[in-house]
């Protein structure tokens, strides 16, 4: 994931703060609860690529001989792999 807990709460609560200020967003209550409900739907949007990355390197796995011997290029076929399983999965990163 590329940002810490720190900044997703940050980015959370930001979110929350401005949807309310604009009119779109009405808390009765606590505002803590609907900032970590953001926080938690930020994670696990974020966790989508991370989960993709990771069975995109799984799949590469098998040729990691070709990649030693410079008969593939990991970068390109890690590319290729990630928009075809993007594309599979109905994934808009």
């Amino acid at each position: 994931m590329r940002f810490n807990a720190t900044r997703i709460h940050q980015m959370a609560a930001t979110v929350v703060a401005r949807l309310t200020t604009q009119g779109l967003l009405k808390i009765q209550g606590k505002e803590e609860p609907v900032v970590q409900h953001v926080e938690s739907a930020i994670t696990n949007e974020l966790q989508v690529e991370d989960r993709l990355n990771a069975d995109v390197r799984e799949m590469l796995k098998q040729f990691d001989q070709e990649f030693a011997a410079g008969r593939a290029d990991y970068q390109k076929m890690f590319s290729m792999v990630k928009k075809k399983l993007m594309k599979e999965r109905d994934i808009v990163l």
